[in-house]
């Protein structure tokens, strides 16, 4: 990318620079000592440890493993703590002020209501603790000097069959903090298009969603995603890089669902790290969105599971700058791709980025001025 400086921000100026949120999982983010006092709380004996640092560590290195049953037994372990009112509301709250502390001044966060009934709570219930945590969490921000907005997007399971349901219920509350839809879990054998009645009727409903689509999964999933379900962002998309090539003199051809993307200007909500454990990408270095940056897609920089990748957008952001020499300049271009991406009215996405995030960025640009 080209940028009209050459100044590298550092990593107090990253934390500072405001940052968009698009792809963070409720379930994925929990502090690790909320996690123990919880389990404590409502009898829960199964972690693998009740050191708070050693259980975050644990996380982490599951996640690390390679191993796919161990990486899924990681959210077994937060979900099995997220059970009651109390719990849901704690951990948005705390969402919420951790996302602003890193500088984090939209973001939508997503769960999925299904996977928090265990001790009894209906899925408006569920939904109604989580929007209270959200807006206790942005009034503590607020009085620690930090803006920030979350919009819940509720997540319905592929494997699983209540998504026209979550559709209904993101529907119900759309106007209540719910700022849209998606669905997750294994791609592999779960096609988007399993669930095409909730897609359908949330068109009907002129409703946002997102697919989580291209990441384990290659083109099928992305085709399918877009043209079969009409998503309005991808989750991932990483694998969209399998339809672009890249000849030894540099040359770049993009295929036809590759071009559409782009010229559609779909938002790739990419989550580095993320990535990395999976193995959708093999470093920072390797990793599409240096490629699909230059070739202006609509990139933007997401976290997945905070928790388990002992993330955040600004460790996103570091790891982007050492990788591609990332400047405050190309940050901002990538956090306006998100905005402008988000689940929200037009004109709110225009104030956020007129009135939040580009005097957020020129006031530390100035900074340089007096070097």
């Amino acid at each position: 990318m080209t940028s009209e400086t050459t100044n590298v921000p550092t990593p107090e100026q990253i934390r500072r620079a405001p940052k968009v949120l698009l792809h963070d999982h409720l379930d994925g983010g929990l502090r690790p000592a909320t996690i123990v006092e919880l389990a404590r709380e409502n009898g829960y004996d199964r972690l693998p440890e009740t050191d708070p640092e050693k259980l975050g560590i644990w996380f982490r290195e599951a996640a690390d493993s390679g191993s796919l049953e161990r990486y899924l037994e990681t959210f077994a372990h937060t979900c099995a703590v997220m059970q009651t009112r109390e719990a849901l509301v704690r951990i948005a709250a705390e969402c919420a002020e951790d996302l602003a502390a890193d500088g984090v001044v939209y973001a939508e966060v997503r769960y999925a209501p299904e996977q928090h009934l265990e001790a009894g709570l209906t899925l408006e219930q569920v939904v109604e603790a989580v929007n209270e945590g959200f807006r206790e969490g942005e009034r503590r921000a607020r009085e620690n000097g930090h803006r920030i907005r979350v919009g819940a997007l509720l997540t319905a399971m592929r494997h699983a069959a209540r998504a026209l349901e979550i559709a209904e219920l993101a529907n119900r509350y759309r106007d209540s903090g719910v700022a849209g839809f998606d669905i997750a879990g294994a791609e592999a054998g779960f096609p988007p298009t399993r669930h095409l009645d909730a897609f359908e009727y949330l068109k009907r409903e002129n409703n946002h969603f997102t697919i989580h689509a291209g990441e384990a999964f290659g083109l099928p999933s992305i085709w399918q995603a877009l043209q079969w379900c009409g998503a309005d962002r991808l989750g991932h998309g990483v694998r969209i890089i399998d339809d672009i090539e890249v000849a030894e003199d540099g040359t770049v051809e993009l295929g036809r669902l590759a071009s559409y993307v782009r010229d559609k200007r779909i938002p790739l909500e990419m989550c580095p790290t993320s990535n990395l454990q999976t193995g959708a990408a093999t470093s920072y270095e390797e990793h599409p969105i240096g490629l699909l940056s230059k070739l202006r897609f609509r990139a933007t920089v997401n976290t997945d599971n905070r928790l388990m990748s002992g993330t955040s957008m600004s460790r996103e952001f570091e790891h982007l700058v050492k990788a591609f020499g990332y400047t405050l300049d190309d940050m901002q271009w990538f956090t306006v791709n998100a905005m402008k991406s988000a689940f929200i009215p037009f004109d709110e996405r225009l104030a956020m980025i007129n009135d939040v995030i580009k005097p957020g960025y020129a006031e530390i640009k100035s900074e340089w001025l007096f070097r």
